[in-house]
């Protein structure tokens, strides 16, 4: 973005009427005492640039923003709609998340608050980093390696059952062996039989003919035999598959009725009371900020008092002030001015508890999302072995059918070959009944050997198809090793990216602290570990972001110390430090055009004007926010803006 004259137009944010002002490129100073509109002047750079860290002012029901920086402009809108405020328009960002953390630097800013309040950095380190697409691909990684190993187990089982069908198929082998011998014999028998009968050629013609037909049919009720046995293996099949499945649905926990409504109910309930804190917090800012002008007599109302007092020759202060009285502006009484500061820091108080009730529902959100979420993943299951046992139980339909049809077929068949016998009955006379009887146990012997032989390629099918899928078993494995070896990289890739993030945090807040040349704080960095910590209903390992403060005493000797030990203003500029480091490591000038500095009270004149000197190099536009004596210090180049 090239660097250009900006022009930025104001109308109810904060504690702004209506402004119209520009900024040139580099470093502008906002001088001036506390409550004179700076920080809301700020909060609207803030908000053309997409931030929602913005209060209306507290007698207005609309606001807007309007930002041009070269041929480029940018609306933001603002509207009281009951307990909230709705916000429209374009942006200067798509995405502020980066720019709120490490570019808009106020007091309320939450890098520099986390730090203060001795929170875990991580999240705030690591939230520019795309880990959340790292994560992603390691929970997929992890289910498709549960869905490897349920196949491996299979196929364990399968191996298990093996050497059975093998001795089952060698047995089988034996038999049919036996058979074919006593076959052959029988055959051999009715060789003989035949050669020496010599006459009623037609009688044995015709016999031969029906035991022909005999022996046909019987192969027929031999096919139908394996057909029944075929869709009875089948139905086992299904009904092991129903039973594992029901067995499934039994171990999944029962999803409560309606539970997921409630859930859904709580997290939009929950939702809209993070909207009405935050719309109340933003009404408290506003209301603490004019309060804050209005006791320090910067008010805009107050200064055209002032104004029309000097006109006439009065002087409103001597209305308004007298022994620590003030005329109260809501009321008109005499109250004692430290009534209204306690009624101040009550109200400063209830802004920090809606806030940390802020913080405590987004826990709850995220506890509720995950449990919703589990609810769901069950449900789905529950659902899916749902579809499966209704799909087996048509398909046990089917095949119950099919087995009634074929027993049918089979009953013909006894018919048939019953109404056979008998003609061969009759057929017989009383020389061939000896005949008659080796062709019926020949019958017998091809019937027992084809049902034999049909067992056998039923046992060397499956022994075939159990070998065919212990093949992909190699591979199965192997492909389990590749997604082991995907998973370690993966999670060694967070953990590079965690332990770069944090040298480049301690590298930057080492320049940093050097800008400010601190004699008595030597170095502030981060150590990065591993530990358990509870995430909603469990623990799991995380990784903590801890920071350090390296000190010196009054002997010239350094220890380490902790930030709650550190004095309220070196928290503040610890904090600082880290905010600062973030702008660096994250190249947010590359993509944010304007930095925001506020509430430098901590650091004294002298430093702030080396780090705003040096912040310059970097910020296109760079707004500072500073009190009259240490504006003094600033490089007197740098252009003035004193609001109204």
């Amino acid at each position: 973005m090239s660097k250009s004259k900006v022009h930025l137009s104001v109308e109810n944010i904060g504690g702004i009427d209506n402004l119209s002002t520009s900024f040139e490129p580099g470093v502008t100073v906002l001088a001036g005492r506390n409550a004179t509109n700076r920080t809301s002047l700020l909060r609207s750079i803030m908000a053309a640039h997409g931030s929602d860290d913005v209060a209306l002012k507290g007698d207005a029901d609309e606001g807007s923003v309007e930002l041009t920086i070269g041929d480029e402009t940018y609306t933001r809108t603002f509207e009281r709609q009951g307990d909230t405020v709705i916000s429209g328009g374009n942006p200067v960002l798509d995405d502020p998340d980066l720019a709120d953390l490490f570019a808009f630097l106020l007091e309320t800013n939450d890098a520099r608050q986390a730090v203060a309040r001795g929170d875990d950095l991580r999240d705030l380190i690591m939230r520019p980093v795309d880990v959340e697409s790292i994560n992603e691909q390691i929970e997929s990684l992890q289910q498709e390696k549960r869905d490897i190993a349920d196949e491996l187990s299979t196929l364990s089982n399968l191996s298990d059952r093996l050497p059975q069908l093998e001795r089952r198929r060698t047995k089988l082998e034996d038999q049919i062996e036996e058979k074919e011998d006593e076959l052959a014999e029988k055959e051999q028998e009715v060789e003989e039989y035949d050669a020496s009968v010599s006459e009623r050629q037609e009688v044995e013609s015709e016999l031969e003919s029906k035991l022909g037909d005999l022996r046909s049919k019987r192969r027929d009720i031999n096919d139908v035999d394996r057909r029944i046995e075929t869709e009875k293996q089948s139905l086992d099949a299904l009904e092991s598959e129903e039973d594992e499945l029901e067995d499934d649905a039994e171990d999944l926990p029962e999803v409560a009725g309606g539970r997921i409504d409630e859930i859904e109910s709580e997290i939009s309930r929950l939702r809209t009371r993070r909207q009405q804190i935050q719309s109340t917090v933003n009404e408290l800012q506003s209301v603490i900020q004019f309060n804050e002008e209005m006791l320090s007599g910067t008010s805009s109302d107050v200064v055209d008092a002032l104004r029309d007092a000097d006109d006439s020759g009065g002087s409103v202060t001597d209305q308004l002030l007298g022994d620590d009285q003030v005329v109260c502006w809501t009321c008109g009484s005499e109250v004692d001015k430290s009534e209204i500061e306690g009624t101040l820091e009550r109200l400063r108080t209830l802004r920090e508890d809606k806030l940390e009730d802020n913080r405590a529902h987004r826990e709850q959100l995220s506890e509720l999302e995950d449990e919703k979420s589990t609810y769901e993943r069950r449900q789905r299951e529950r659902d899916r072995i749902e579809r499966r046992l209704s799909e087996i139980e048509s398909e046990r339909e089917t095949r119950q059918e099919r087995i009634e049809e074929l027993k049918s077929d089979r009953s013909d068949l006894e018919d048939e070959i019953d109404s056979l016998e008998q003609t061969v009955d009759e057929l017989e006379s009383e020389e061939h009944g000896d005949l008659l009887d080796l062709h019926r146990e020949a019958n017998q012997l091809e019937y027992d050997l084809g049902r034999l032989r049909s067992d056998l390629e039923d046992v060397e099918d499956e022994i075939a198809d159990i070998e065919r899928k212990l093949d992909e078993r190699d591979e199965l494995e192997a492909a389990r090793e590749d997604i082991e070896d995907e998973l370690a990289e993966l999670r060694t890739r967070i953990k590079r990216l965690e332990s770069e993030a944090v040298e480049e945090f301690n590298t930057h807040m080492d320049d940093v602290l050097d800008v400010l040349e601190y004699d008595n704080l030597d170095r502030i960095w981060i150590e990065r570990t591993e530990k358990r910590v509870r995430e909603g209903r469990k623990k799991v390992t995380k990784s903590v972001f801890d920071l350090h403060v390296i000190r010196t005493n009054e002997d010239g000797v350094s220890y380490e110390d902790s930030v709650a030990h550190l004095s309220e203003s070196e928290r503040e500029v610890t904090g600082l430090v880290f905010a600062l480091a973030g702008y660096l490591i994250h190249d947010v000038y590359e993509t944010v055009p304007f930095m925001v500095l506020d509430s430098l009270e901590a650091i004294d004149s002298n430093r702030i004007s080396r780090l705003v000197d040096y912040f310059a190099d970097y910020a296109d536009y760079l707004a500072v926010a500073l009190l009259e004596e240490d504006a003094q210090a600033v490089d007197s180049d740098y252009p003035r803006y004193s609001p109204a």
